[in-house]
């Protein structure tokens, strides 16, 4: 009986530090990445992934830190490498949680990147699949409130190419602002970034 205890003890307290570690380790990567810092945030979370096998989380921030990047330059070699390094780290996520909002608007994000980059050649083609990815995310969580910030953003930009009203966009996004000041994410390391974007888009919307 004690030595069933004494197991018992130890496989807790295994559990605990593997939950500390893990812990730690996102807090100091989410750290870095607000030091920006974000090679070495992107590598942590890397490391992180490695072991936490059941995982998603740390491989969508691998792929949300790089994709975030590549909008940050124009150089297409740079561009095309952290795209690369953020297609393979969301799909080890979508094979650890197939369809997830989440991931599905990372998705979405690494297309835009790509059409930013070189839209003559990839506007026409990944248009309509970023379109379909949030359709599908909004079907998934509609109240998602990346999702429908995302989602609107993306449309804006389609409209104002285009000449088009931007208005039913400007009304998601003030929704998505709303949905923003009531999302609990269900842990600490859940997504929940976002809502400073939106609210600048709103102003944006009202000028």
């Amino acid at each position: 009986m004690i030595r069933i205890i004494t197991i018992l003890i130890a496989f807790v307290c295994n559990i605990a530090a593997a939950q500390s570690q893990y812990e730690n380790g996102m807090q100091k990567a989410f750290t870095l990445w607000g030091d920006n810092k974000p090679t070495e945030a992107s590598a942590l979370f890397e490391r992180i992934a490695a072991v936490e096998k059941n995982n998603w989380l740390p491989s969508y921030y691998v792929a949300l830190v790089n994709t975030t990047e590549a909008f940050k330059t124009k150089d297409k070699q740079t561009i095309n490498a952290l795209l690369v390094k953020a297609q393979t780290a969301l799909d080890n996520a979508v094979v650890i949680s197939a369809d997830n909002a989440e991931l599905l608007v990372v998705q979405a994000m690494i297309h835009t990147a790509k059409i930013v980059a070189d839209p003559m050649n990839n506007g026409m083609k990944l248009s309509p699949v970023v379109t379909e990815l949030y359709d599908k995310a909004l079907k998934l969580a509609p109240n998602n409130p990346r999702v429908v910030f995302n989602k609107a953003q993306f449309e804006m930009g389609s409209a104002q190419f285009f000449g088009s009203s931007t208005k039913p966009m400007c009304e998601q996004i003030e929704r998505s602002v709303t949905l923003f000041a009531n999302f609990k994410p269900e842990t600490p390391f859940h997504p929940k970034w976002g809502k400073e974007n939106a609210e600048e888009a709103l102003k944006e919307c009202k000028k």
